[in-house]
């Protein structure tokens, strides 16, 4: 039997998913709980910009379904940032996940990487020492830049049980390609559109994820997760083209490709 394949969004309380995806006069605070009628799981973004409090995580555990699970983007401190006293920020973050680690619903903490951090003997040490500290947690990275897609790197991460990210993501000169690779018991995905145009020149963040995927371009994964969930444990799809709910659509979309 093969892995339980998760399929969710990127963050789930968008203001401009009223109407598309949520009814209009939906309360923020409403939002978690609809969402968990559609989907098993969703990315904590938020967590990136500022670390959330215990309650935070405690209201998400409550709001939603015994089997619901939450992967967690890493501080900026800890992956774009890399200064300061990184035990004590790594010992903080995982004590406000307590309330998802105690009833079961952390399914992993996301390590997404900047494109200038680059295959280096300095940062595969990094996350060695990350791998240390967060000891006990299912970690996930998520590199951009090519030099991380070979697999001298897949075999450090297998080495040290961290899971490798593969993107769905523009075919840009040094962002790393298409490859679905399994790394540790945990499989991930994460589609963040295809908008070429505008993932490196953009006025505003949201312009980069304005993409909705085709059917005949999701059908391309299909296989290729089939592929990580015959060997993992289970497998994360997160589509993270998030502008007006289009990350919705095609999550919805991928449910129904890999069914058939």
């Amino acid at each position: 039997m093969g892995a339980q394949i998760l399929i969710g969004t990127s963050g789930y309380s968008y203001d401009d998913w009223r109407g598309a995806f949520y009814p209009l006069r939906i309360k923020r605070e409403e939002m978690l709980r609809h969402y968990a009628r559609d989907f098993s799981f969703t990315e904590i973004n938020s967590s990136y910009y500022h670390l959330p409090s215990f309650q935070f995580f405690l209201r998400l555990a409550e709001k939603t379904p015994p089997d619901f699970l939450f992967t967690v983007k890493a501080h900026k401190s800890l992956t774009h940032e890399r200064v300061g006293d990184l035990k004590a920020t790594s010992e903080k973050f995982r004590s406000v996940l307590k309330p998802l680690i105690d009833t079961g619903k952390l399914g992993a903490v996301l390590l997404q990487f900047p494109y200038s951090f680059k295959n280096s003997e300095e940062n595969r040490k990094y996350l060695s020492r990350l791998r240390e500290l967060m000891e006990g947690l299912p970690l996930a990275v998520e590199f951009r830049h090519i030099s991380w897609e070979q697999k001298p790197v897949w075999d450090f991460l297998q080495m040290h049980g961290i899971a490798y990210v593969s993107v769905d993501e523009p075919q840009l000169k040094g962002l790393v390609g298409r490859s679905a690779v399994l790394t540790s018991s945990i499989g991930y995905v994460r589609f963040h559109g295809r908008n070429a145009e505008k993932w490196w020149k953009h006025e505003e963040s949201y312009e980069r994820y304005d993409y909705l995927y085709t059917e005949e371009e999701l059908r391309e994964w299909v296989p290729k997760v089939k592929s990580l969930s015959k060997e993992a444990t289970r497998v994360f799809v997160a589509f993270n083209n998030h502008y007006r709910g289009k990350a919705v659509i095609n999550a919805k979309m991928f449910q129904k490709l890999l069914t058939e």
